[in-house]
Parts: C-alpha cells; sequence; structure tokens
C-alpha cells in the first residue's frame, strides 16, 4: 500500500470516529431533552375529598369511592395527590352523614380539614374530585378552595354519585376559580369505580392524557 493510501485510509478511519462521536453525543442530548420534557409534563395533582365507612349502594368500605378514582387518575397520568382530610365524619352512619351535610349546605359552613394547603407553585393541572353531597361537593372542600390560588391553571373536576352526575360541582369550581381554565367534568357512578378503571381511562384519553 502506498503512502497516499495509507494517508487515504487513516484520514477516513478518523473521519469515521468523529461522526461517530457526534452521533454519540447527538442521541444523548435527544435523550437528555426527552428526559427533561418528561420531567415537565409531571406538573399534574388530584386534589380530592374521598370518604370511607358507610356510603349508599356499596355498604361499609375501607377505601372511600372517590379515592379510587383518584388513583386511577395518579397512575394514568403520574399525577401527584393532596386528599383532603377531616374526622368529623368519622364512623357515622350514611343518613346522619347525609343529614349533617344537608345542614352544612344550607349554613354555608366550612368544616376545618387536616393539616396545610398543599403548595400549587409549580403545577398546571389541578384534578378536583369528591363525592356528590346535596348537589354539590362536601363542603369541607370549598374550606380548602379559600386557601388555594388556581389562577392560570387547568382545573379537571371529578365525581363519584348514587345518581347525582356533576350536579352544580363544576359551576361551583368555576365561581371558586374565576382565573382558571375548568375542562369539561367527569363523572362515576360509586358503586362502579372498582371496575370502572376503563371508564377513567377513556375520560383521561379525551383529554389528551
Amino acid at each position: 500500500m502506498s503512502a497516499k493510501q495509507i494517508f487515504t485510509t487513516l484520514a477516513a478511519f478518523a473521519l469515521f470516529l468523529a461522526s461517530s462521536g457526534c452521533n454519540a453525543q447527538n442521541k444523548q442530548e435527544n435523550t437528555n431533552q426527552k428526559t427533561q420534557s418528561n420531567n415537565k409534563t409531571m406538573n399534574k395533582i388530584v386534589i380530592f375529598f374521598s370518604h370511607a365507612g358507610d356510603n349508599y349502594s356499596v355498604g361499609n368500605i375501607e377505601v372511600g369511592n372517590t379515592k379510587i378514582v383518584a388513583d386511577y387518575i395518579s397512575e394514568i397520568t403520574g399525577a401527584d395527590q393532596f386528599e383532603i382530610v377531616t374526622h368529623k365524619y368519622d364512623g357515622m352512619a350514611y343518613t346522619p352523614l347525609i343529614e349533617l351535610a344537608k345542614k352544612e349546605a344550607a349554613a354555608g359552613e366550612l368544616p376545618p380539614y387536616e393539616g396545610q394547603a398543599p403548595d400549587l407553585t409549580n403545577y398546571d393541572t389541578v384534578f378536583i374530585g369528591g363525592p356528590v353531597w346535596w348537589g354539590t361537593y362536601p363542603q369541607v372542600m370549598f374550606t380548602l378552595f379559600k386557601d388555594i390560588n388556581l389562577d392560570g391553571k387547568t382545573v379537571v373536576p371529578f365525581t363519584t354519585h348514587e345518581g347525582s352526575g356533576l350536579a352544580s360541582c363544576v359551576s361551583d369550581v368555576k365561581k371558586a376559580f374565576p382565573n382558571a381554565k375548568v375542562t369539561k367534568g367527569f363523572d362515576i357512578y360509586g358503586h362502579e369505580v372498582r371496575s370502572g378503571r376503563s371508564q377513567v381511562e377513556k375520560w383521561l384519553k379525551g383529554l389528551g392524557y
């Protein structure tokens, strides 16, 4: 092999190595960009109230209907969770619970919840869910509503119920957060949630998740 041929071969090999290095670097950069992009989409949270214990149609349950739906949402979308907790209704049978809820709604009572309101600074999508008690969400949820700011955020209401549908929950969320983008709501029967993951998946797919 002549000196010219050797030089040409070495030059081609060097060019190949440089090209491979650039491709590897580009692939790594693309991977990093995808990772960063995925991290940026992890900005969803589910805020919900769920009542375990004695419930209409499903009896005495250890995990509330709305909690199950909230878990589905988190599993499918990767959303974080904040559960609104109050011990005011612990151990109550269904009928006295509903009578108490009726009085609270009529009086506009705002029962306290446990802990502190969540910091929603880094979230741009907020799912809000609860059972329907007397035509809207339980009053303790409105207590939290007064402590959070959803201006400019996308708010997605959902309910569990036994015939009330969304009731006035969507309109009440719009009143509570007039500067938020409130989407069309989703409702599901409480007695269907344990086998209703596919309904939740279909709804979330329609929203682009």
